[in-house]
């Protein structure tokens, strides 16, 4: 990057079905008339939208963005931020993202346990997690950790 503009550790994360944070970290270098500006897509089809809740450094640097309503489509999502230093371009930044692979599933609801002594066994149920685009319930796997205290 120019002289200290670049920026690293580019990450998304999907949470809550629909809830999106990106995040990047902003070269220590970096003069404080340099700002960050984010901008999404969710497929080639459509235009870049310009990030609406930035999240901000102590120096009023954007360092990151919330998104809500987002749909996870099984679409790659392109990520651009553009450099600017004193309200000139200097220099964008890309990612593509398939968002599917960046969701952090809700855990599993309504969660019950019965259990019977006279069988000496436990009845476990649970419904799968809410999320916006799986379809089959069988593309969920679950692992049990069983504690004796």
């Amino acid at each position: 990057g120019m002289n200290g503009t670049a920026i690293e550790n580019f990450v998304c994360v999907i949470f809550n079905v629909s809830f999106m944070n990106c995040t990047w970290n902003v070269d220590r270098t970096a003069s404080g008339d340099t700002q960050y500006f984010l901008y999404w897509k969710n497929s080639k089809k459509e235009d870049f939208t310009a990030c609406r809740n930035y999240i901000t450094d102590n120096r009023g640097r954007h360092t990151g963005c919330r998104f809500e309503n987002v749909k996870i489509e099984n679409k790659r999502a392109h990520f651009l931020v553009n450099v600017s230093r004193s309200g000139q371009n200097i220099q964008s930044y890309e990612k593509k993202i398939m968002l599917y692979e960046i969701e952090k599933l809700t855990p599993p609801l309504n969660v019950t346990v019965n259990c019977r002594e006279a069988s000496h066994g436990c009845d476990i149920r649970w419904q799968p997690p809410r999320t916006s685009h799986v379809k089959r319930n069988a593309c969920f796997k679950y692992e049990i950790v069983i504690e004796n205290k």
